[in-house]
């Protein structure tokens, strides 16, 4: 009698172990989409309050959102959207290349040596709080109107982002495996590169996604306050002519390729340098 009431019970606790296995199956893809769900929502609501802000209108020179659209189409079919943002993108990947080999060197040693903190820390504190609005035609004044201002501009902004986040990132590493590696006569450059910069990584990483994201900024100024080429161009110009639609169709584009540029940055950090923070 035991043996054969022994596969009932342990079919039942087996249908048992399933369901409450479904129901966390059910419970973890819900929290996975939750967030999506949210975004979509927002986006949703963002788009329809413009549509209806557009329609009111709130302003003679406030396109609906529908209109955006069809402009960003006609311009990007027409040709006149892509070599925009090649010209845009020149200053902008050279500014931010010689902005993050420098801007990280740079924040390592300080974060490494206490008298280039005392030499360095207050420049680029001044820089990070400085009106880059105001600083920009002085740029002009001395460099002129060519590329090298422009990519001065986008310096200008991404630089002390950079240097200010990987000297935090070089002062904030565990002391313990520091002394870890002291304790196995680790040699000063073996800490450096075995230990410090690898722990310092993914603060690194944020550091220059988020200098990355000034350099938009700096980019934009630039080709607005310098002189119009690019992206700057075609909102200055739809401006004058009074052409709204295309106006902010530029505009919602510019901001549309700088979310994308962050968010694929963000997933290779959180892919590569943070697993401990990916999503299961």
């Amino acid at each position: 009698m035991h043996m054969a009431a022994s596969p009932h019970k342990v079919s039942a606790t087996g249908g048992a172990v399933n369901g409450s296995s479904g129901i966390v199956e059910t419970l973890a893809d819900f929290a996975r989409r939750r967030k999506s769900f949210w975004a979509v929502l927002s986006l949703a609501t963002l788009f329809s309050a413009w549509e209806i802000a557009g329609r009111v209108p709130i302003s003679f020179a406030f396109p609906t959102f529908l209109d955006t659209v069809a402009a960003l189409i006609e311009m990007t079919l027409d040709g006149t959207l892509f070599p925009a943002y090649a010209i845009t993108f020149q200053p902008l990947v050279i500014g931010v290349a010689v902005s993050a080999a420098l801007g990280i060197s740079l924040g390592v040693i300080m974060g490494l040596s206490d008298k280039a903190e005392w030499l360095l820390a207050p420049v680029f504190v001044v820089l990070q709080a400085a009106p880059m609005a105001a600083l920009v035609p002085l740029v002009t004044f001395v460099y002129g109107i060519g590329l090298l201002a422009k990519t001065l501009a986008v310096v200008m902004l991404a630089l002390p982002v950079i240097v200010l986040n990987s000297y935090k990132a070089v002062r904030h590493v565990n002391p313990s495996l520091v002394d870890m590696c002291r304790s196995f006569q680790g040699t000063r450059r073996q800490q450096i590169f075995k230990i410090i910069i690898p722990d310092a990584a993914p603060v690194l990483f944020a550091g220059l996604r988020l200098g990355i994201a000034a350099g938009f900024i700096g980019v934009m100024l630039a080709e607005l306050l310098i002189t119009p080429t690019g992206i700057g161009d075609l909102i200055t110009y739809h401006r004058s002519v009074a052409n709204y639609a295309h106006m902010y169709a530029a505009v919602a584009s510019i901001i549309a390729v700088s979310t994308l540029t962050l968010a694929v940055l963000q997933y290779v950090e959180l892919r590569f340098l943070r697993p401990e923070k990916r999503r299961k």
